[in-house]
C-alpha cells in the first residue's frame, strides 16, 4: 500500500509536495481503511481532480519513473532521464527528489532518492513505526554507504559482501537496482527488507495511463470455461451487449506484437522475481486481445479472445475486439483490474480513468470497490476530471485531492480536509464554481480575433 508519496522539482512540480493516503481523524466510512500494520492506516482509495495541464498526469508519472528506475535502470555512461521543472532558473541548478513511504510485507518503509540527469546524490530506505525508525541504508555524496541495521543482520564477510556491491554501484544507478540485478541473497543472509521494497515496486504497484495496453499483475489463469465466465458476467453487468467470450489458441510469435510490448511481457512473466503468471494486453497495431501465459518450459504462449453475440436463430457469431466500441474495450482492459484488486495486495494508480466511459458507470465503479473492499487491502487511486466522482455519499473527505496551478506554472497539491466543510454537504457544485480550485480559468473569448466570426 502507498502511505505517502514526495517529489520536488519534478515536471511541473517545483517545490516539495506531499501526496498523502493517510485517513484523517474522521470515523465516517471505517472500510475505506486498512487495518493497522504497526499502528499504521492508510486509505484504499483517492481521486485527484484538475484541471487540464494542472499536474494530475505529472503526479502520476512521477509515481512510475521510480518504479522505472528501480527495475529498468540507467545504462552505463547514460544520463538518467527525466524533467525538471524548467519555468524557475533556481531550479535548473537544483537536484530533484522522490520518496516513497509505503506498507508493505507487515512493515512500513520509507524509500526515496535524491538525484540530477548525472547522478543519484542521496538515497535511504528506512522501516518506519509511529513512535521510532530504522535505518536500514544511507547513502550519501553520490557513493558513500552506512548500514547500521543490516550490520546487525550479517556477519562481518556478509556486510562486506554488501558494501562490495554498494561501491560497485555506478553513480547513475540506484543501489536498489544493484541488488536486484546481482546474486546478492545467496551471499547474505538477511537483506529481506530490501527485497520487500523492490517486490512492493515490481509485484505490488501498476500505473495504468488511458492508451496502457498490457493490464494484469498477480493474474493466475484460470480454468477457461471460469475465465469465460468470469468475463461473461462483467460484461454483462457493464451493459456491453456481448453474450459472452471465445479463447482461440495462437503462437505466440503470430501475435505481432510490438517489440517493446514483448519485452516487457518477458520482463514480467519470465523473470525469476515476478509473481505473475500472466498478463491481459490489447495490440494496438491489430486491436486484438490477447492472454498470455508461460507453461511449464517458461515458454510464452498465447489465446486471442473473441467476443460473442447472439444473432437470429439463437447461434452466436465471433468478434474481434476491433468491432467493439472504445467504452466496450476499455471496460475490457480493466476486467483483468478488477480481478486482481479483490486478490489484495495490489495498489493500481490511473490517469483519465473515465476515458471512453459513461459517468454513471465510472461512479458505479468506485462504489463497487468501495462496497465490497472491507476485507481487501488493495488500493484504487486515479486522476480524473469525472466530477460526479465527488460526493461525500462516495468518498470520504480526505480520499479527494485537487492539483492546481499557481502563476508561476508550478504544481500544487490539496485535499478536500484542508476546508472546513460538512461531511453531509455535496462540494461538486462548489467545486465546479471554483472554490477548491483544480478548474480551468478560461479567457475572454471577445478578446480572440483571428476567427471569422458573423456578428450579424
Amino acid at each position: 500500500m502507498l502511505i505517502r508519496f514526495t517529489i520536488e522539482n519534478f515536471l511541473s512540480f517545483r517545490d516539495k509536495e506531499i501526496f498523502s493516503l493517510l485517513p484523517s481523524k474522521g470515523t465516517l466510512k471505517p472500510q475505506h481503511k486498512t487495518k493497522p500494520v504497526k499502528g499504521t492506516s492508510v486509505l484504499k482509495t483517492a481521486v485527484v481532480f484538475g484541471a487540464n495541464a494542472s499536474g494530475k498526469s505529472n503526479l502520476i508519472k512521477a509515481i512510475e519513473f521510480g518504479k522505472e528506475l528501480i527495475l529498468k535502470g540507467t545504462k552505463a555512461e547514460q544520463p538518467i532521464t527525466f524533467d525538471i521543472f524548467k519555468l524557475d532558473k533556481k531550479s535548473i541548478k537544483e537536484n530533484s527528489r522522490i520518496e516513497y513511504e509505503i506498507q508493505h510485507k507487515n512493515k512500513n518503509y520509507a524509500y526515496g532518492f535524491i538525484f540530477n540527469s548525472k547522478e543519484i546524490i542521496e538515497e535511504w530506505l528506512f522501516e518506519i513505526n509511529k513512535k521510532s525508525e530504522i535505518k536500514i541504508f544511507e547513502r550519501t555524496n553520490s557513493n558513500q554507504y552506512d548500514f547500521p541495521a543490516l550490520s546487525k543482520k550479517n556477519n562481518k564477510n556478509e556486510l562486506q559482501f554488501i558494501e562490495f556491491t554498494a561501491k560497485g554501484t555506478p553513480r547513475n544507478q540506484l543501489f536498489l537496482t544493484q541488488i536486484r540485478n546481482t546474486n546478492i541473497k545467496e551471499n547474505v543472509n538477511d537483506i529481506s527488507d530490501i527485497l520487500n521494497v523492490i517486490d512492493w515496486f515490481q509485484n505490488a504497484l501498476t500505473v495504468i495511463y488511458p492508451n496502457s495496453k498490457t493490464v494484469g499483475k498477480k493474474f493466475e489463469l484460470l480454468e477457461n470455461t471460469d475465465l469465460k465466465n468470469l468475463f461473461t458476467e462483467m460484461l454483462d453487468y457493464f451493459d456491453t451487449g456481448i453474450d459472452g467470450i471465445d479463447f482461440k489458441e495462437i503462437e505466440f510469435k503470430k501475435t505481432d506484437l510490438p517489440d517493446e510490448v514483448i519485452e516487457d511481457i518477458k520482463n514480467d512473466l519470465l523473470s525469476d522475481k515476478s509473481e505473475k503468471k500472466g498478463a491481459f494486453l490489447s495490440n494496438p497495431q491489430d486491436d486484438k486481445y490477447y492472454i498470455i501465459t508461460k507453461n511449464k518450459e517458461n515458454e510464452l504462449e498465447a489465446k486471442l479472445l473473441k467476443t460473442m453475440h447472439k444473432v437470429v436463430g439463437g447461434t452466436f457469431e465471433l468478434f474481434d475486439l476491433k468491432d467493439e466500441s472504445d467504452g466496450t474495450r476499455r471496460i475490457m482492459d480493466l476486467i483483468p483490474l478488477i480481478i486482481d484488486f479483490f486478490k489484495g495486495g495490489n495498489i493500481f494508480i490511473v490517469d483519465e480513468m473515465e476515458r471512453s466511459l459513461h459517468p454513471n458507470l465510472i461512479y458505479d465503479l468506485f462504489d463497487f470497490f468501495l462496497e465490497k473492499c472491507e476485507d481487501i487491502n488493495s488500493q484504487f487511486i486515479v486522476a480524473s476530471h469525472e466530477s460526479t466522482l465527488l460526493t461525500q455519499k462516495l468518498l470520504r473527505k480526505d480520499e479527494i485531492w485537487f492539483a492546481v496551478k499557481d502563476k508561476q506554472g508550478a504544481s500544487h497539491l490539496h485535499s478536500l480536509e484542508d476546508y472546513n466543510i460538512r461531511f453531509d454537504k455535496e462540494v461538486r457544485k462548489d467545486y465546479l464554481l471554483g472554490r477548491y480550485k483544480g478548474i480551468p480559468k478560461l479567457g475572454n473569448r471577445n478578446k480572440l480575433t483571428v476567427l471569422p466570426f458573423n456578428n450579424d
